[in-house]
């Protein structure tokens, strides 16, 4: 019998795959955008930005609290060494992407002129870097905004291993391994 997640897992790790695979999406688009159309879509990659954090926190306090099913055994040991470090890396990835833009676009020059919106309701908090003379908020919005980037490219591979060791194990193992994963899948 495949042992599956709990529902509120799957569900979180759905949600949070969703919210990254839209802010990839959006990144990739505002550059062929007419220019009126950028900063709302950048504003909403922010929104989902905050989400995914918000997201990823709900799921660590889950994963905390809630044991997830132990690893088939007839896994080599390389495997589960990888799955292992490739689950942690996205789960510090899923944290740093976010963290970091939020730290680029609160020390954004233009940070104070223009608020910034949750989904275009709520005004969301910028870090407070309005003390800091605007030379160093210019070196700390470029640094962070190359670390977002850089990040970024992380993810995509981390993601890619994370995508390839599923579905080796699901077509090429025989093993069925998505059904402890998938929403609504039945048991072996």
């Amino acid at each position: 019998m495949v042992r599956k997640y709990t529902g509120v897992a799957i569900a979180l790790h759905w949600l949070v795959a969703l919210g990254i695979v839209v802010n990839v999406g959006l990144a990739w688009v505002w550059p062929y955008l007419a220019d009126d159309h950028v900063r709302p879509v950048i504003d909403l990659h922010k929104s989902v930005g905050i989400t995914v954090l918000g997201l990823a926190i709900m799921r660590l306090l889950w994963r905390a609290t809630h044991r997830p099913p132990a690893l088939p055994t007839r896994y080599q040991r390389w495997e589960v060494t990888v799955s292992h470090v490739t689950h942690w890396l996205l789960y510090a990835i899923i944290f740093a992407m976010p963290l970091s833009g939020w730290i680029m676009d609160s020390a954004w020059k233009d940070a104070a002129t223009h608020p910034m919106y949750l989904y275009g309701l709520v005004e969301w908090p910028r870090i407070a870097f309005g003390s800091i003379d605007p030379a160093t908020r210019e070196t700390l919005h470029a640094v962070f905004g190359a670390a977002h980037a850089w990040l970024a490219y992380v993810l995509y591979a981390l993601v890619g291993l994370h995508v390839a060791g599923a579905l080796k194990h699901e077509w090429i193992d025989g093993h069925r391994e998505l059904r402890r994963i998938v929403p609504g899948a039945g048991r072996d």
